[in-house]
């Protein structure tokens, strides 16, 4: 059970991390606010695939593959006249089809094979992406749709763009909050631990492998429908298996399986090489060490040396409690009336 001091404590940091991130932009220029909301779309991107392979321990290469989707979905919708919250919810609708079908192959493989299978898949979407010239203009792109309207406010402007994706990261923060914290989440993670348990204690393992695919995926898919309008042009480049294998250390880096894992993940993986740009052609040597450094001291990720800190030192205050609560070795053994 948490403890008030520490319920006010956890407030007042989350409450300091949201005053930051949103006066901050108004500090930066066009392009430090383009790096900031693309950081809150990539960050919607990990949430999903945290759902996916940190609670349901499912391993999937095809994230990319699915802000993919998404994008285009918007993109294609949105130049040919139809409203973005039309396209958008038809990108989720499309994304949750499509990750649910990618889930059976995991019914029956499991770890590297089921990475395998998502590999081929991300794969085989950016080949129809760059192809399917019919639909997807190949590798010209789509261009011509602008960025939405929110109760007829333009958000043509970079910073208040910024502050609509902030706005679509908060609700998906909520959404999954609800996910995680309800017993859909406590079966997930059932799921990841031990299977086989799991259905012994009649959790439908079957249908929770599809949902954290499909959850996660339909995730992907919005992270995809904001990033169209943040780009306002779509080609094939970036949705290649590089995403894919980007979105993973940032859900690994940040702490798989930490519900705010993905928010740390993606500010290390966007906004960290901007910030080493000082060493000019090292910063990508620094940032890559960096992340290898970081994996080899804590295989959890950034929020597990957290974890981990916080495990030693309530340990060693229980101790502490235990040492004062208990009498001193050499007095243990004696009666009152010779203390």
């Amino acid at each position: 059970m948490m403890s008030t001091g520490t319920a006010i404590v956890r407030i007042a940091i989350i409450s300091a991390i949201l005053a930051l991130l949103l006066l901050v932009p108004l500090g930066l220029g066009r392009y430090g606010v383009y790096v900031m909301t693309l950081w809150t779309v990539m960050t919607i991107a990990a949430m999903g695939l945290n759902l996916t392979l940190g609670y349901a321990g499912q391993v999937s290469l095809a994230q990319g593959a699915f802000v993919g989707i998404g994008a285009y979905t918007v993109a294609i919708m949105t130049s040919d006249g139809m409203p973005f919250v039309v396209a958008a919810i038809a990108a989720v609708v499309l994304s949750f089809v499509t990750g649910w079908l990618l889930g059976y192959p995991a019914l029956r493989v499991q770890h590297h094979y089921l990475a395998f299978v998502t590999l081929a898949f991300s794969t085989l979407m950016y080949l129809a992406f760059r192809n399917e010239e019919w639909l997807t203009k190949g590798i010209y792109g789509i261009i011509g749709f602008k960025r939405p309207e929110v109760f007829g406010l333009s958000t043509s402007d970079p910073l208040v763009f910024y502050y609509f994706c902030f706005a679509m990261l908060c609700v998906a923060t909520a959404f999954t909050g609800w996910i995680v914290w309800s017993p859909w989440g406590r079966a997930f993670v059932a799921v990841r631990e031990n299977p086989v348990r799991a259905r012994s204690l009649g959790v439908d393992t079957r249908r929770y492998t599809l949902m954290a695919f499909a959850i996660g995926s339909s995730l992907g898919g919005f992270a995809g429908a904001i990033y169209a309008p943040l780009v306002e042009f779509v080609d094939p480049t970036p949705f290649t298996l590089a995403l894919s294998l980007n979105i993973l250390m940032m859900v690994i880096v940040g702490g798989a399986g930490f519900f705010f894992g993905p928010f740390l993940g993606a500010a290390i993986a966007v906004l960290l090489p901007e910030w080493l740009r000082f060493a000019e052609g090292w910063y990508l040597v620094i940032y890559a060490a960096a992340v290898m450094a970081l994996l080899v001291y804590s295989p959890l990720g950034l929020l597990g040396i957290a974890d981990r800190w916080t495990s030693k030192w309530k340990a060693r205050a229980a101790r502490g409690e235990g040492d004062a609560a208990a009498p001193p070795l050499e007095t243990a053994s004696l009666t009152p009336e010779q203390r």
